[in-house]
Order: C-alpha cells, then sequence, then structure tokens
C-alpha cells in the first residue's frame, strides 16, 4: 500500500511531535518545513522526540524550501495563526491537484464560513485572513479543519518533549466523513494518536478557543498563570465576563457550547501553574497570537450583532502591550 505524503509545516513543538510519531510508526512518508537552529539540528542528528523517560530519534527530509519536497497529499499546517499569510508561497510549492491542507492552528480558522450553511456563507474574516492571503492562496475547498489538543515544547534544537494529550481532532467544514479525512485519521491512529473525525468541527474549535480567549490576553496582560488567574477573583470575573460573551457570539453562529462556563473555569485552574502560550511569546519577544484568539472573536461579535464590551476592552489593552513589547502581529 503507498503510504499518504505527509508534509508538516512549521515543524516546532506540535508540528515536532506530530512529525516524529508518524514517523516512527511508518505510516506515512513524512518531511519537515523548518528554519534557523532547529532545523540544522534536523539536518544534522535527527528530530529527537521525549515522552517520559523513553527517547527516539528519527531521521526524516527536512527544509527550509518546500519546493524541494514537491507535491504532498497532505500539508499539516502548525504554525502560529499570524505566521500562516507570509507561509502561503511557501505552502503553495507543496500543493498537487488533489492536496489537502489541514490547518492545526488556534483560534478562530479563516475557512470558518466555508461550507457554513445560512447567511454569512464564504464569509471572510479580515482579522485573521488579511487581504484574503490564505482564501485566495491555498482555497477553503483543500482545508481539513484540525484542532490540536497536545501539549508540547522544544527543548533543544531538533529535540521536542511531549508534555500531555495525543487528541488531533479532524473535521471537514461541509461536516461530510470523507475519504480524506478517514485516510488521515487511520494513518494518525496507527501512529497511536487520536484522531476522531468529527460531523461538526467548529464546536470543538469554540470549546477550545473558549479558554484561550480568555486566559491567554489575561496572563499577557498580568504575567500570572493559569491557577493564579482563575483564583484571584477579580480576573476570574473578567475571564467569566470574556467567555459568556463568547458565549453569545457562539450561540449566534448556531453553535451550543456542550460546557458549563465554571466548569471550563475549574479546568483551567486545574492545569496549574501554566504559563500561556501568549505570556511565553512576550517574554520571549515573540508576535502574540492576538487576532486569531482575541480579535477574531470580536470580529464575528459585530457580525452578528452581539456585545462584547469586556473583551473588545481586554483586546485594546493587549494589542497595546503588545505594541510596546515589540510583539505585535504583522
Amino acid at each position: 500500500m503507498t503510504l499518504p505524503r505527509v508534509c508538516i509545516l512549521g515543524a516546532g513543538a506540535i508540528g515536532g511531535y506530530l512529525g516524529a510519531r508518524l514517523a516512527l510508526a511508518g505510516t506515512a512518508e513524512v518531511s519537515l518545513v523548518a528554519r534557523g537552529p532547529h532545523l540544522e539540528a534536523l539536518r544534522t542528528h535527527g528530530l529527537t522526540l521525549i515522552e517520559g523517560d523513553r527517547h527516539h530519534t528519527v531521521r526524516v527530509p527536512a527544509t527550509d524550501t518546500p519546493a524541494d519536497l514537491g507535491p504532498q497529499d497532505y500539508v499539516i499546517v502548525t504554525l502560529k495563526a499570524n505566521a500562516v499569510p507570509d507561509a502561503v508561497p511557501l505552502l503553495q510549492a507543496l500543493l498537487g491537484p488533489e492536496t489537502c491542507v489541514v490547518m492545526g492552528v488556534n483560534g478562530v480558522p479563516w475557512w470558518y464560513f466555508h461550507r457554513c450553511p445560512g447567511p454569512w456563507e464564504d464569509h471572510r474574516l479580515a482579522s485573521v485572513d488579511p487581504g484574503d492571503a490564505q482564501w485566495t492562496g491555498i482555497g477553503p475547498d483543500r482545508v481539513l479543519g484540525c484542532v490540536v489538543h497536545p501539549a508540547a515544547e522544544v527543548e533543544a534544537p531538533g529535540v521536542v518533549r511531549h508534555i500531555e494529550g495525543t487528541r488531533f481532532s479532524l473535521g471537514e467544514p461541509s461536516g461530510d466523513r470523507s475519504r480524506r479525512a478517514l485516510v488521515l485519521a487511520a494513518a494518525l491512529s496507527a501512529a497511536g494518536l487520536k484522531a476522531p473525525v468529527r460531523s461538526d468541527i467548529r464546536t470543538e474549535i469554540w470549546v477550545k478557543l473558549w479558554g484561550n480567549l480568555c486566559f491567554n490576553p489575561l496572563s499577557a496582560l498580568t504575567g500570572a498563570p493559569l491557577d493564579a488567574l482563575c483564583a484571584d477573583p477579580g480576573t476570574r470575573g473578567v475571564a467569566r465576563a470574556m467567555m459568556l460573551e463568547a458565549q453569545a457570539v457562539a450561540e449566534s453562529l448556531g453553535i451550543h457550547v456542550p460546557i458549563d462556563v465554571d466548569r471550563r473555569i475549574a479546568g483551567a485552574a486545574a492545569v496549574g501553574a501554566h504559563k500561556t502560550s501568549m505570556l511565553q511569546d512576550l517574554e520571549r519577544g515573540r508576535p502574540m497570537e492576538i487576532e486569531a484568539l482575541v480579535g477574531a472573536v470580536a470580529e464575528l461579535g459585530r457580525l452578528v450583532g452581539a456585545a462584547t464590551p469586556t473583551l473588545d476592552t481586554v483586546l485594546a489593552l493587549v494589542r497595546l502591550r503588545a505594541q510596546l513589547a515589540g510583539c505585535l502581529e504583522a
């Protein structure tokens, strides 16, 4: 049987974890797109995955020039949302007539309204896809949605440590159980990962986003980890207000959030003294993923006529915080 050709665009923590698991299992013909010291380490020493006390090293093609790899069956994008528009030309070099692009990216996706029946079908979101770079450069018909649940980190160039979680939920924008979704799910499952094919991937996007849209910006503004944000009555109240505003937006779009707001906050508190990705980016001087996690929800609120006053206030504050730190998205 011919193995699917799978290229990971953005082979950092999550992309490296995913690529290593697929390569170790031999369930796909894997290649990686990376850059800088991480790429040099991948080329020289291979990709090392640490899971608990187990160390695995695999050698797979790695490049910063995707044209060298040729057309793929699947391109799995695991970049930060704010980095994807500029990466479209790189991605295009990997596309053949039937290439499926799997968007394993946080936040509201640029393709959200593709094949979404209703008054906003095929509506474009300027906050996450300025200038329609992804809509026109990739094309929504190629897209397979993906909600990434594992946590991992790049411990050193070429070395990825898995922290927790194995689930990569997949879903067509249309809700169909397509062959391309099932083939990829089978490859991921054979690699020891959980890969359910959802009939409503948008609901799962909102469930993950629900925590990210409040705790990420609040942590960047305060410097506090998750447990402190949830324990403090003031910041907990702000987070709760933002979540309720976002829930009203989601419900206006036909989404039923299947968990109570206080249970979702309790789940965040249980994670402990974890620094959110936005706080980590701020501390490291990297662009912060503000628009996909917060700005897009405000844009959706305006679209459906749902007020988001608390979210809008926090969005304004975190944008300025990022600007002053030199971490504002390009």
